[in-house]
């Protein structure tokens, strides 16, 4: 086991118990079969199967949450992304659920790709991504210089990638995916902030947001 998967299993047991009821309102009406990456206990696929009455799937590195997650989902695989891909069956699911994931891959690339085979026709994937350029960061290495891994956030010290709206973009691009919605969740609420950016004429805007929500399919 790598130094880094050593990292995520030794997270703090919060770490893996957010339901993301925010990011809900993504899932699209009618889905019946889901496939969560790094579900942590289960919480946001119980609300999936609870709304859609879906069959779900999962993926959880961390045992005790891997346990934890099997009493109220159909299916849990304790692996990582990678080595889990062999366990998943192909054209099979309406939704594949990626939330503060890709950042934690050493080429989160090459699991999109890969994922597309893993969809029916219907089938997209819907994820959450921190924003390396969010307010509070920019501010604290542009006019501070400080740039301080932490235990959790978007400077977590377990994160390998870093995205910006661009480079999100790019990469969904050079993938030949569809971008269904590609939106800032999670606002700054500084005074300061809208102040700079309204003088600015907007231009700074997609430093307001903590994390992007996507919708994607291939194209």
């Amino acid at each position: 086991m790598g130094q880094h998967e050593a990292s995520l299993l030794n997270k703090p047991s919060g770490y893996y118990q957010s339901n993301r009821e925010d990011m809900l309102q993504y899932v699209p009406p009618g889905t019946k079969t889901s496939l969560e990456f790094g579900c942590g206990c289960g919480g946001f696929s119980a609300l999936v199967k609870d709304k859609f009455d879906a069959e779900t799937w999962a993926v959880e590195i961390n045992k005790e949450a891997a346990h934890e997650a099997e009493k109220i989902l159909d299916k849990v695989i304790n692996s990582d992304a990678d080595e889990s891909l062999e366990d998943i069956p192909e054209n099979f699911f309406d939704c594949i659920i990626l939330f503060d994931i890709l950042e934690h891959l050493l080429d989160p690339s090459a699991l999109l790709s890969t994922l597309k085979n893993k969809l029916t026709d219907k089938g997209v994937i819907i994820a959450s991504i921190p924003n390396i350029r969010y307010y509070r960061t920019f501010v604290d290495l542009v006019i501070h210089g400080n740039w301080d891994y932490k235990d959790h956030g978007i400077l977590d010290r377990t994160h390998l990638r870093f995205f910006t709206y661009k480079s999100i973009v790019k990469m969904l691009n050079l993938l030949n995916f569809e971008i269904l919605v590609l939106e800032g969740i999670h606002p700054t609420s500084s005074r300061t902030f809208k102040i700079l950016n309204l003088v600015l004429l907007n231009s700074i805007d997609d430093i307001r947001y903590k994390h992007f929500a996507m919708v994607i399919k291939p194209g």
